[in-house]
């Protein structure tokens, strides 16, 4: 019989929890370790299990003065890559996963971000990545996204994936892992949820997300499966 699928999610911000993906995972028959990185610490790479999930915040990644952790989870992120772990950054996971491997990341961009649904359109390299080819049979997806800061260059050697109307890098990817700027987690009452946060009107955004929401949860879902097919692939080598 064979072993339990194991993954570990890694949450940066109490404001930004795996929301839908927790149950998308466990209906996968994965098992999920969860480590709150304002009550612990990054954890070794040797303990991640079959993958890595790293979700977004609030912070920006420079403000590693004021969060000890960003340093160390960049270079497990690196680790994870090393050891050919299935790995899925978002938001500021996906902005870390860039600095990790020398890209470049601007806090609060001038073009002001990107909080609602929000159509990705995708490159022709996505239509066989392991993670997205689904998503990328069509030109484009419509997916949630809450950010201001974003990915200005890649590293070097990184695949690009998707692009938005206003930000070129909303996913690439470097070895066993994907960087993703939009939220495939994220329901409607977390969107309206940030958007109170940020002062902006969350019924308003909460509406606006319900009304999408048979498209963006369903991208949103494809992704979760692909991963956790990815998870049991690495689950059966390891």
């Amino acid at each position: 019989m064979p072993r339990a699928v194991r993954a570990t999610i890694i949450q940066p911000d109490p404001h930004v929890p795996v929301d839908r993906f927790g149950p998308w995972l466990a209906s996968n028959r994965v098992l999920v370790r969860a480590v709150p990185l304002w009550q612990r610490d990054v954890p070794a790479v040797a303990e991640l299990g079959d993958g890595l999930v790293v979700l977004g915040g609030t912070m920006s990644a420079h403000d590693a003065a004021e969060h000890a952790w960003i340093p160390p989870l960049k270079e497990l992120m690196v680790a994870a890559v090393d050891a050919g772990l299935p790995t899925l950054a978002i938001c500021l996971g996906h902005q870390l996963l860039a600095e990790a491997f020398g890209g470049e990341v601007e806090v609060e961009h001038p073009d002001g971000g990107e909080h609602g649904a929000v159509p990705v359109a995708w490159q022709d390299t996505a239509r066989s990545d392991p993670l997205l080819s689904r998503l990328a049979e069509g030109n484009s997806s419509l997916v949630a996204e809450s950010h201001s800061d974003a990915v200005t260059r890649l590293p070097d050697g990184a695949t690009p994936l998707a692009s938005s109307e206003r930000y070129p890098n909303q996913a690439f990817r470097i070895g066993s892992a994907v960087g993703v700027q939009f939220h495939p987690e994220a329901s409607p009452e977390l969107m309206g949820r940030w958007a109170e946060l940020k002062g902006a009107d969350g019924r308003t955004m909460r509406r606006a997300m319900h009304a999408q929401d048979t498209e963006v949860s369903r991208n949103g879902r494809l992704l979760a499966q692909a991963f956790c097919g990815q998870l049991r692939a690495h689950s059966l080598v390891a």
